[in-house]
């Protein structure tokens, strides 16, 4: 693209609506990325760099534009599809998951998707820096390093939303004019749980008192800096089927409670009454402690605290719910995967992978006897790859289910399930 046409405004109309959510148009012959914009739509544009544009003006709205719930939209970084319709939005979505399988050649019926709701997500980052005025929480800017200070946001819960005061005036002595921290916050049934990096190193002293005596005065649940517990007024605990999990800091969580309910319940709809069953990437027993209902479960993961988290609330709760027998292993999945050896006598696999899926894994799987497995996934394109090692390997893949834990971002959770034929 030459450089007098970076400088310039141009009309154009949008064509598709492309896999991270932005509008895509051609021009000379070459695609160009417009965020905020939907196929159909003829708009003005500033073209940048990198494929990319800016949107000026909106010349012939689609049909399924829609007013953002946020008045933040557009500035902010955390969202990319508030301005699209609810229909449109859900068929783009399942879309994303049938274009990535069929990118790999498989070719299967997908379910619609389960869809999410707003002042849902239990679990949210917020970028944080001092300035003269003192404390800028919010999130990134739309393809910038600027924080965008924020009032509201419908995603998250009620309680998160409401904290954004309480949270820069309990971080403030603990950040620096030169960096950017980033706050993680997590709604637990006890109170947020509250995990900052990136701030001043190692508090120690009067700072690490102030900082204490702030997350008491804001009533935080658990205050973590830098991995180090600096308050914690109550141990913060989340449901996994029942059982109270106290997660270690910064653990991963499902986005939202609903989401991983939908997901749980997937799993145990095509577990069956397998008798036997090993829980790969558990975690901190997301699916676990379902599956320990009914079925004597192995939980693996590479990670030994989010283990033990789940390990703990199974030996003090799980006698007094009559769970089956649960074994936990620490083991790194991506270099020492289940040999298919070690899965003789099981009756079903589910593996919940991060986003880089679970190529090593699967390769394993793909040559076992497993009769069931059961993918997780939140990236269609790892998922792809890793359903066709294991559909190579003599499996059918028989049942793919999106489920939706990020609204208005590009991203998807799914569920698939594979029968050994």
């Amino acid at each position: 693209m030459s450089d007098t046409l970076l400088k310039d405004e141009i009309d154009v109309t949008i064509d598709t609506l492309g896999h991270l959510g932005d509008g895509v148009a051609e021009v000379n012959g070459a695609p160009i990325f417009v965020p905020l914009t939907l196929a159909g739509e003829r708009v003005t544009i500033r073209p940048t760099t990198d494929g990319r544009a800016d949107l000026v003006r909106i010349l012939e709205p689609s049909a399924s534009r829609v007013k953002p719930p946020c008045k933040h939209y557009g500035q902010c970084g955390g969202c990319a599809l508030q301005h699209v319709e609810a229909g449109l939005y859900a068929s783009w979505k399942r879309e994303q998951v049938v274009a990535a399988l069929s990118s790999r050649g498989i070719d299967v019926e997908v379910e619609p998707i389960v869809p999410a709701a707003a002042a849902t997500r239990r679990r949210a980052s917020f970028a944080a820096t001092r300035t003269k005025k003192g404390v800028t929480l919010g999130y990134y800017g739309r393809a910038s390093h600027n924080i965008i200070a924020i009032s509201e946001c419908p995603l998250v819960t009620p309680e998160i939303e409401a904290s954004f005061a309480r949270l820069a005036e309990v971080v403030a002595p603990g950040l620096s004019r030169k960096g950017r921290a980033s706050i993680l916050v997590t709604s637990t049934e006890t109170g947020l749980d509250v995990a900052v990096t990136g701030g001043k190193e190692a508090p120690d002293g009067p700072l690490r008192s102030d900082l204490a005596r702030r997350a008491g005065a804001a009533d935080l649940a658990r205050l973590t800096w830098d991995g180090d517990i600096l308050s914690e007024r109550r141990a913060p605990v989340v449901s996994m089927s029942g059982l109270k999990v106290t997660p270690p800091p910064g653990a991963f969580l499902q986005a939202t409670q609903e989401g991983q309910e939908n997901l749980v319940r997937l799993v145990m709809e095509s577990i069956g009454d397998a008798k036997r069953v090993v829980d790969l990437f558990a975690g901190c027993g997301t699916f676990t402690a379902a599956l320990a209902v009914k079925s004597s479960v192995l939980a693996v993961e590479g990670e030994q605290k989010p283990l033990a988290a789940i390990d703990r609330a199974y030996r003090e709760q799980g006698p007094a719910r009559k769970l089956k027998p649960v074994e936990f292993l620490v083991r790194d999945l991506f270099r020492r995967p289940l040999h298919m050896s070690e899965l003789l006598k099981v009756d079903a696999v589910v593996f919940d992978p991060p986003r880089a899926g679970a190529a090593a894994q699967c390769e394993m799987l793909a040559q076992s006897t497993v009769p069931k497995i059961i993918g997780v996934s939140c990236n269609p394109a790892t998922f792809a790859r890793d359903a066709r090692t294991l559909i190579d390997g003599g499996y059918k893949l028989t049942r793919v289910t999106p489920v939706d834990q990020f609204l208005w971002a590009p991203h998807i959770e799914l569920v698939g399930v594979f029968i050994k034929e």
